[in-house]
């Protein structure tokens, strides 16, 4: 992905602007796939564009969202799942926008297909009812990528204090934080940490993700 960064005075930018956007997503795109440094400046971006993205009152907005982020970090800069972002054809929110646009349609019309699936129920008066306008509505769902960093970041100490014996650096703090969207490649890791990746994932899937899978439970999204 070719992106040029041109330097400009940060005093004159606004924490959320889009030239600041634009920086954050060229500076992450400088650094390599699964890199401490471009999960810094994805974190960043993220925390920043949010405030900026389209906002309506559907009951599936926060799922449309969760998808925007993930198609953020899988195109932001290889292109994984479609066109790689291109900064001269469309600002970070621009781009975004558009997407979460489409996954707001696509969810809607797939409502719209369930509710021509069913057939009408008779009600004890005789006449009919829709069956789905008696369903209880699914509760919004938090955006989890944020949550989960925000839970990493509550509970950091705690986290690095669980290591691969004799090797601190290799915790459930780290493993975890490198694991999410966009996750950082086992392969990747055993060459960063020169550490077998089947020790990695080993230890990842013993100590860390039961952990992870507490955190769900606790937020409600995992029934057990």
């Amino acid at each position: 992905m070719r992106m040029i960064l041109r330097r400009s005075n940060p005093g004159l930018l606004m924490n959320n602007s889009p030239d600041e956007l634009r920086r954050l997503a060229c500076e992450a795109c400088r650094h390599c796939l699964g890199s401490k440094e471009r999960q810094r400046y994805l974190t960043q971006l993220i925390r920043l564009v949010k405030s900026r993205l389209w906002r309506d009152n559907s009951p599936y907005y926060q799922d449309a969202l969760q998808q925007t982020w993930i198609y953020l970090c899988q195109n932001l800069c290889e292109g994984k799942t479609a066109k790689p972002y291109d900064p001269e054809i469309a600002s970070v929110t621009t781009w975004l926008n558009k997407y979460l646009k489409f996954r707001l349609s696509d969810f809607e019309q797939a409502v719209k297909a369930d509710r021509a699936r069913y057939v009408s129920a008779y009600g004890e008066d005789g006449g009919t009812a829709d069956v789905v306008a008696t369903l209880t509505a699914k509760p919004e769902i938090p955006p989890i990528l944020e949550r989960v960093q925000d839970w990493l970041n509550q509970n950091a100490g705690e986290l690095r204090k669980i290591h691969i014996a004799n090797d601190p650096k290799i915790n459930c703090y780290e493993l975890i934080l490198r694991r999410l969207p966009p996750e950082t490649p086992w392969q990747a890791l055993e060459n960063e940490f020169g550490v077998s990746y089947k020790t990695l994932e080993s230890f990842y899937r013993r100590q860390c993700k039961p952990r992870l899978r507490e955190f769900g439970r606790a937020e409600g999204h995992l029934n057990s």
